[in-house]
């Protein structure tokens, strides 16, 4: 997941990299990090905790000049050191470099053991660490060509901004797994954002997608240069859709809270559910539910609240503080619940933990029937691309039925929607990235191949 951005050639790089980052905040909340570089040197600030907790004015002083990068950490299972905060610093032969990564590299395994098999030390178990080591260790002359030379070394999703003392580099990889965008800044600079949403807070305007397989030169006093490194593959993620991005941004050309929507339309066609009202699980939820409302012509109430000061739970490293979120995250509104036969509609399925607190919640306000609707197809496989489901072991899918898994959650009925039903509310025009639900590993491969170091 994770969010990365990055500015050139503004006065206030480093503040406007800091807005688009509380823009998204909801990429990743573990850390966060910004590095500026004013053609002498980078500087660097970064550490675990929000945005807003990690940045003030003091912190501005300090990150000066025209280009900044910065990241938002997304956490999966494993160490939650500030080591592992991004962007990454490094000092090596031609000077200063910062990197920030939104991905997963597939073959970051077998890359460290060459590295440390060379002489080289690690301090992180971060992915992104291999790619400071190979630009470092490359041969070639200048760094946009030791840049190429890392490219062809590694393999998975991965969007990337690269910082020199007075350049900076984006590059997005051949799949397009993970969304990025080019905009134009008020001032006559650039900005690069894994979400269009970062935009709107800084008054940017949208300029484009970043294509698969493309690098982003930004240099002093010239237009981006644009070069097509790899033949695009194109298989955008489409968690992006379901879960990932702010309801509010555009990924290829289509509006996530309208895909959404339409998802919902769809699971109704589906999976419909004799009830008097539908609830969505809040926030993510809320767009499919809508949709899912509107397809059986029953009422929508917002009948769950969101404390918004509480984590996302399926980010959360471990089993015990997911649970404990859950109860502290959501209440239900007993007087529109009681005695009512209820659908809830939620985004996706991974675990089943939130899904069972909430229907013992509403059962509890009252309900008379409690019907569990998701807006996904059932996540059946691990993904290696940069999802938090580690093992199969975890996916409550993949080894119970639907029946199985409403009966373990005290629910009437539980219904997802089909593969071929989130192909149709994504549109034919995109070979999307479905692996959590059929397994295609289209990288090559499949769930136990070596290569799948998530697995």
């Amino acid at each position: 997941m994770c969010a990365i951005v990055g500015v050139y050639g503004a006065e206030d790089a480093a503040k406007i990299a800091y807005y688009a980052l509380f823009a998204m905040q909801h990429r990743g909340q573990e850390s966060t990090g910004i590095s500026s570089a004013d053609g002498k040197r980078i500087h660097l600030i970064k550490k675990r905790g929000l945005v807003t907790d990690v940045f003030d004015e003091e912190t501005f002083k300090l990150l000066k000049g025209p280009c900044a990068i910065g990241h938002n950490r997304y956490s999966t299972a494993g160490d939650d050191s500030i080591l592992d905060a991004q962007p990454v610093f490094a000092k090596y032969k031609l000077g200063e470099m910062s990197v920030a990564h939104n991905g997963n590299l597939i073959n970051k395994n077998e890359v460290r053991e060459q590295l440390i098999d060379k002489g080289a030390i690690f301090q992180t178990g971060m992915d992104t660490e291999n790619i400071i080591h190979l630009v470092a260790k490359s041969q070639e002359e200048k760094l946009e060509a030791r840049i190429k030379d890392m490219l062809t070394k590694i393999e998975g999703a991965y969007c990337l901004a690269i910082q020199s003392r007075k350049k900076m580099f984006v590059i997005r990889d051949r799949f397009g797994i993970r969304p990025l965008s080019l905009g134009k800044l008020k001032n006559g600079g650039w900005i690069v954002a894994s979400e269009t949403c970062a935009f709107d807070l800084v008054g940017a305007e949208f300029v484009r997608d970043i294509e698969p397989g493309e690098m982003l030169t930004f240099e002093e006093g010239k237009e981006p240069y644009s070069e097509q490194i790899f033949e695009p593959d194109y298989h955008p993620c489409a968690f992006e859709y379901i879960y990932f991005a702010r309801p509010d941004s555009i990924i290829d050309g289509k509006n996530v809270y309208n895909t959404r929507l339409e998802m919902g339309r769809q699971l109704a066609k589906e999976t419909p559910a004799d009830i008097d009202l539908v609830l969505p699980v809040p926030d993510s939820g809320v767009a499919a539910a809508r949709g899912f409302a509107e397809g059986l012509g029953v009422p929508f109430e917002m009948g769950i609240v969101r404390n918004h000061y509480v984590g996302r739970t399926f980010i959360e490293p471990t089993q015990e503080i997911r649970e404990l979120k859950v109860k502290l995250k959501l209440s239900p509104i007993k007087e529109l619940i009681a005695g009512k036969r209820v659908a809830i509609v939620d985004d996706s399925l991974v675990r089943g933990t939130t899904s069972k607190q909430i229907v013992k919640m509403l059962k509890e306000a009252g309900a008379k029937e409690v019907h569990m609707r998701i807006a996904a197809p059932e996540i059946k496989f691990p993904c290696r691309y940069g999802i938090d489901t580690p093992t199969k072991m975890e996916l409550i899918s993949t080894t119970n039925t639907p029946e199985e898994i409403a009966q373990k959650m005290n629910a009437e009925s539980l219904g997802f929607l089909s593969i071929e039903g989130l192909k149709s509310s994504l549109g034919s025009d995109r070979t999307y990235s479905l692996v959590s639900f059929d397994g295609n590993y289209f990288a090559g491969g499949n769930a136990n191949s070596p290569g799948c170091s998530d697995c």
